[in-house]
């Protein structure tokens, strides 16, 4: 790096559980990227079902079972927090001399400028925004964080349309890793496995 400023994207996410889609997201930025920090957050915009725990735990397993195994990928539990001004002052502690990129998916565009002390959030970290299918990228929400004076850019790949939802709701698995789909079978986290008369998961 001619600068010597590592360049570290801040990945968080409420994943409920996490998919192969963050998985292909990991991926892009472990090749993007010096560091890769993730994180399960408890988005204040919507309610989780399972625990921070349970969902950081699930985050983990998803990492190591990246293929190839990734060395600059890795959780940070102390980046939670509901508020990400205040993971980015958590960040800046661990790597005081980096260039942050904070990522964040094509769905949460219409919400960012709601998030807490937004200026000065952008004003500390790049945006990277990952297109996701189902939430076309509005000009008017890029415009108006270019307004609020965000520094961004548009990932070039697609996130595959994997949903969190569909496998709490219905167990369909066709986007979970197995270690994790082991894993919630192990800890019996939704509610559809404990309903004998539900359909059983979609493969």
């Amino acid at each position: 790096m001619i600068d010597n400023q590592p360049h570290v994207a801040l990945f968080g996410t409420s994943a409920d559980p996490p998919t192969t889609g963050h998985e292909v997201i990991l991926n892009w930025l472990s090749r993007h990227y010096d560091w890769v920090a993730v994180w399960a957050s408890d988005n204040p915009f919507k309610a989780q079902q399972i625990s921070l725990s349970h969902r950081m735990t699930m985050l983990q397993l998803l990492v190591e079972d990246l293929n190839p195994p990734k060395q600059n990928v890795h959780v940070y539990p102390q980046l939670s927090h509901p508020r990400t001004l205040h993971t980015v002052e958590v960040a800046r502690r661990l790597w005081p001399n980096a260039i942050f990129t904070l990522v964040i998916g094509s769905d949460l565009l219409q919400q960012l400028p709601q998030w807490y002390q937004v200026e000065t959030l952008l004003q500390q970290v790049n945006l990277l925004v990952v297109p996701r299918p189902g939430y076309p990228l509005s000009e008017l929400a890029l415009s108006q964080l270019r307004q609020q004076g965000a520094k961004l850019r548009i990932a070039d790949l697609q996130a595959p349309n994997t949903s969190s939802t569909a496998y709490r709701q219905h167990g369909d698995t066709r986007g979970i890793a197995p270690p994790i789909e082991d894993y919630i079978h192990q800890q019996q986290l939704y509610s559809w496995q404990d309903d004998p008369r539900e359909k059983q998961p979609i493969r």
